[in-house]
């Protein structure tokens, strides 16, 4: 019997027949140049020591920091954003490594800059947990309550001496009201007009940050709901990311990725700026111990959560499989 016609007539499957046809029509593709790799240095050791909660990350030492740097350009990857850990010693109520010239963050941005030069973006973390005895991202008051403005002193100075030290770009990360007013004006104060903002914009209070306080041998007691935003809101990410941008952000952040797709998504819609996402310590340690335990596949579960935050909006993702995966898609 002869049948004239079918059903369907409309076949979505031809655009999926084989590799070269899928890779033709993607409509989302992931280059090196779109990852950033965030990475640790901590002071007074002489061996790079790995994070148990972060399988394959460490905290480096500056050795095997500027050899990370040297890699990451290699990769092709754009940035790398620099977290110092002071011996435990030097750690005070207003975090003075923060700003000491030769803290060890400094230190460590003189260092990549001194590898690379400006193949790779140096950036650094504004925030005072690393440095600051209790753990949190500001000064206290004498009732124990973070004091946002004389953490904002604080932020300026950071900002000052890391730009001082040769960052590119800063990242204000402590969530503090009017942090990026006050670190634009006190750069273009020194004559550092020329070093951008990454504004940490939409920072939920996450319970993924776990692995993060080993990684930065954070001291905090306590949580961060009093100045990271809440988990179940929209409309106050949005009205920080009208506060930033009238600020000066150069460019703006969700963080983290993965649990806000959506608001990645409406923030990048809104924007005229760079949008980045941070996928963070929680996401990479959930994949890496799933793989671990052979129960996803690891490499295309990253390759895919990536795709899935570049969908969404992110023009940049901090990822600490940035190198790795520039690697692979280079090899592509």
């Amino acid at each position: 019997m002869t049948t004239y016609g079918s059903f369907p007539g409309t076949r979505p499957r031809r655009l999926r027949t084989n590799p070269v046809m899928r890779r033709m029509v993607a409509e989302t593709r992931l280059h090196p140049a779109d990852l950033i790799l965030p990475a640790f240095v901590r002071e007074g050791i002489s061996e790079p020591v790995p994070i148990t909660a972060m399988p394959g990350v460490v905290q480096h030492t500056r050795d095997s920091l500027r050899k990370a740097a040297a890699e990451a350009v290699a990769a092709g990857i754009s940035g790398i954003m620099l977290f110092g850990v002071p011996e435990e010693s030097k750690k005070d109520a207003l975090g003075t490594p923060g700003t000491d010239p030769d803290g060890i963050l400094q230190v460590a941005i003189r260092d990549v800059r001194a590898e690379v030069g400006d193949d790779l973006l140096v950036m650094s973390d504004v925030c005072l947990d690393e440095t600051i005895d209790h753990g949190h991202c500001g000064v206290l008051d004498a009732e124990g309550r973070v004091d946002n403005d004389a953490t904002l002193e604080r932020y300026a100075e950071m900002a000052q001496v890391q730009a001082d030290a040769g960052a590119h770009v800063v990242g204000p990360s402590g969530m503090m009201d009017g942090q990026v007013g006050v670190i634009r004006d006190a750069l273009d104060q020194i004559g550092r007009e020329d070093v951008a903002i990454l504004a940490y914009t939409v920072k939920y209070a996450s319970a993924f940050y776990g692995p993060f306080r080993e990684a930065v041998a954070s001291s905090l007691q306590g949580d961060r709901k009093t100045y990271q935003q809440d988990p179940a809101n929209v409309r106050e990410s949005l009205r920080e990311l009208a506060l930033d941008l009238e600020e000066g952000a150069d460019m703006v952040m969700v963080k983290p990725a993965g649990p806000y797709l959506d608001i990645l998504a409406r923030v990048a819609d809104a924007v005229d700026v760079p949008v980045a996402a941070y996928q963070i310590s929680g996401e990479y340690s959930m994949i890496e111990a799933a793989a671990e335990k052979g129960w996803i596949d690891r490499d295309r579960a990253i390759l895919e959560t990536l795709t899935g935050i570049r969908r969404a909006g992110a023009r940049s993702i901090l990822t600490y499989w940035a190198t790795e995966v520039a690697q692979k898609l280079k090899d592509q």
